[in-house]
């Protein structure tokens, strides 16, 4: 009784974690704000999720497959953010009006950042 009750705060946490990002990416002004916000919540969402398949199944093959797929997600999802980002820079997306500071500058010139 007390494991489903600890798989359904799981699942119940992670649908929120989602909730929140789905919210993010339409409410943050941003590519870098929005990649934040959807790269965050989804990795812990989806470790949520992946834990309460662990506990609900509780077998060692599953969990030895959860924890796989949790640290495939840990290592990828920044780097794939990263790709995605760095790609919508050097194609011309526009940051926040209201962005300080751009640390990208100084390290591509305007024949780089071109989108023709």
């Amino acid at each position: 009784m007390m494991i489903e009750i600890l798989i359904s705060v799981l699942l119940l946490t992670a649908s929120i974690v989602v909730l929140l990002a789905s919210i993010g990416l339409l409410r943050l002004p941003d590519l870098p704000t929005r990649m934040h916000a959807t790269t965050k919540s989804g990795v812990f969402a989806i470790a949520l999720i992946m834990l309460a398949v662990a506990l609900y199944f509780a077998r060692v093959d599953i969990t030895a497959r959860v924890l796989a797929i949790i640290t495939f997600t840990f290592v990828t999802a920044p780097i794939a953010a990263h790709a995605i980002g760095r790609a919508g820079y050097l194609s011309g997306v526009k940051l926040w009006s209201k962005t300080v500071r751009d640390d990208l500058k100084d390290y591509y010139n305007e024949k780089d950042t071109d989108s023709s």
